[in-house]
């Protein structure tokens, strides 16, 4: 049978069914706006047409030309095209100079003490964060960096230890604003505000894909704290929060997730997130915290197995002293 046979037939099983063609339709007036019409039987017979000659195309070649990326369009949209997408976004240049400025490690710094120091503190966690298969603890490529009390020094040490990280071959960091509360790494590295990590929680449309920033420090992403949220503990344990611990532990084997956290005594935010991280590191002010304040906010993170201790602000370390000793060695 042929093409406009085929589009007849059809035709008139539609008339039987009481189905409106275009001669059916009635004609549009002024109180009677024109509307979609049924297709006529010319452009049912083009249709099929096409619709053939469309399939007999596709067998014989295929297109040499890579079709574009379509726009994000919420949860409809594959991981992968979120994340294609994601890296086709412009870039937040951090302010390097001026965090070099401050005390900061920058990846193109000079060799310096608090480079050393740094490159200590993250072997251990690279280790158990990249175990040998079987060994490894669980998400341990997840770390959070917290303090018992505010102003200890955990936003420094998280992102020097971040852009430490960024340093390693192979292997990309991601940043994330944990500190939802008082959100201070925006401030520190120039990030703009934009939706971020509560945003995920709160059931917008977006995937982690979207909030993400690339930043002009090879191998560093930062994900943004969000808009604050008067419920944010609540939604820091829920299991959506679970889900993308979840996604961000395993989607990339080489990647390093880094929270900075609020304090362990000043909120119950970083409670809740202790109870899903691989690893913890515990910045502790030399002269000015407490014992018993130790004590406390250790307790309230007895859920992970492996915390680690960081003094910070110490006048003098063992790995000062031999940096001084290289550094006039090299001066010779």
């Amino acid at each position: 049978m042929s093409l406009i046979e085929q589009a007849a037939k059809r035709l008139e099983e539609l008339r039987r069914a009481g189905a409106a063609t275009a001669e059916d339709a009635p004609r549009p007036t002024a109180d009677r706006p024109h509307t979609a019409r049924v297709p006529t039987p010319e452009a049912v017979v083009r249709g099929l047409e096409a619709r053939a000659t469309a399939a007999a195309t596709s067998a014989v070649a295929a297109p040499t030309v890579a079709a574009p990326v379509p726009a994000l369009s919420g949860a409809s949209s594959t991981p992968l095209r979120r994340e294609i997408a994601s890296e086709q976004r412009e870039r937040t240049d951090i302010d390097l100079e001026g965090l070099k400025v401050r005390g900061f490690l920058t990846p193109d710094g000079q060799k310096s003490q608090i480079a050393e120091e740094f490159r200590i503190i993250k072997r251990p966690i690279l280790r158990n964060a990249r175990g040998k298969p079987g060994s490894s603890i669980r998400n341990g490529n997840l770390i959070m960096v917290t303090s018992a009390l505010p102003r200890e020094g955990k936003t420094f040490t998280a992102i020097n230890l971040a852009m430490s990280v960024a340093m390693e071959l192979d292997t990309t960091v991601l940043l994330v604003d944990g500190d939802v509360a008082h959100p201070d790494l925006p401030n520190v590295l120039g990030v703009p505000a934009s939706p971020g990590l509560l945003e995920l929680l709160t059931g917008s449309d977006l995937g982690v894909a979207d909030v993400l920033v690339r930043t002009n420090v090879e191998n560093l992403l930062v994900l943004p704290g969000g808009a604050p949220q008067r419920r944010a503990t609540e939604l820091l344990a829920s299991e959506q929060m679970a889900s993308i611990l979840r996604e961000l532990a395993s989607r990339y084997s080489d990647r390093i997730i880094i929270f900075d956290s609020p304090p362990l005594l000043a909120t119950t935010e970083a409670r809740v997130l202790a109870a899903q991280m691989g690893q913890i590191v515990m910045v502790v002010a030399a002269g000015s915290t407490g014992r018993q304040a130790v004590k406390h906010a250790l307790s309230t993170i007895e859920s992970c197995e492996n915390v680690m201790m960081m003094l910070n602000k110490a006048s003098q370390t063992d790995v000062g002293a031999y940096h001084g000793y290289y550094a006039d060695d090299a001066a010779r």
